[in-house]
């Protein structure tokens, strides 16, 4: 008995298919698939929220100093003539980030195995580039959807049937986060 569908594809279609379902599925929250892909998605998203929920505590505060570029009122870098180049002026900031302990730096890790690069671009700056940004789906993991999830023991995913499609009569479902 296999442990995995094969869904038609090769290994590296297959991969690519779950990790960018999976991507999809812990952004949006839902997504429209069919069955046999749903319960197939549902084991990697179910594994990566545990793994979340179990490091979602993991780290250390750490204070550090950062050079940040000093900005005038229209948010723009101030430069001033030095040697007759014009050169960005810095201050010395003091900043407190999260440094992850070995576990969860290992748990991370696993995530980004799976987990795709997320682009949102907003809908009123619809096809400019600098208007877009990146998101990090691990530390949305561990900051949003672990702490929702922390006092639960599995079961972060449902599927709801929603009936045959259209074309080929494959049974369509819905998968979303509880």
């Amino acid at each position: 008995m296999a442990k995995y569908r094969k869904l038609s594809r090769t290994s590296d279609q297959r991969k690519a298919l779950l990790r960018n379902q999976v991507t999809a599925l812990l952004y949006y929250g839902k997504i429209e698939t069919t069955e046999a892909k749903a319960k197939e998605i549902r084991k990697i998203a179910e594994s990566i929220i545990a793994l979340g929920v179990k490091e979602k505590d993991d780290y250390e505060l750490v204070k550090v100093q950062a050079k940040v570029a000093r900005k005038d009122k229209d948010g723009k870098r101030v430069k001033e003539v030095k040697d007759g180049k014009k050169v960005t002026v810095y201050d010395e900031v003091e900043k407190e980030i999260k440094k992850d302990n070995p576990a969860r730096l290992h748990a991370r890790r696993q995530m980004l195995k799976v987990l795709q690069p997320v682009v949102s671009v907003p809908s009123d700056n619809a096809g400019k580039k600098r208007a877009t940004k990146k998101i990090d789906m691990v530390a949305k993991v561990f900051d949003e959807l672990a702490p929702k999830y922390a006092d639960r023991k599995g079961g972060y995913t449902r599927i709801i049937k929603v009936g045959p499609r259209k074309g080929d009569a494959a049974m369509m479902v819905i998968i979303e986060l509880v």
